[in-house]
């Protein structure tokens, strides 16, 4: 990179922090500042509110999604062992059932701990 590309990176950085920051004192001095019932309630697309927007889930939701991310990340990570199976060696396959094994495990605790089961 020669002098004049650095000069135009800051140039556009200097500006696009000058655009943001001008951004957020315009949405400031333009903005409303009295508070009323109806400025703090939900947005509820033109319906009444019928109960607090606050409510207390389950504990079992978030045990479904974390295991839900969990086995879905690590079907992420299998992808790339599925494509290049037939160029790999035997090390690499190895390690491989390794992580099956450790996925497994993990199911199967999950299921003693009762942390799928539903009711």
């Amino acid at each position: 990179m020669d002098l004049k590309e650095l000069v135009f990176l800051l140039v556009f950085i200097v500006l696009s922090g000058a655009f943001a920051l001008a951004a957020v004192i315009a949405s400031f001095i333009c903005s409303p500042k009295a508070q009323s019932k109806e400025k703090s309630a939900t947005y509820e697309c033109g319906m009444k509110l019928f109960s607090d927007a606050k409510i207390q889930f389950d504990v079992k939701f978030f045990n479904y999604a974390i295991l839900f991310l969990i086995f879905d990340v690590e079907t992420i990570f299998l992808f790339p062992f599925a494509v290049t199976f037939n160029q790999l060696q035997l090390f690499a396959v190895v390690e491989v059932f390794i992580f099956l094994a450790l996925l497994l495990f993990a199911l199967v605790f999950a299921i003693k701990k009762d942390i799928l089961r539903w009711q």
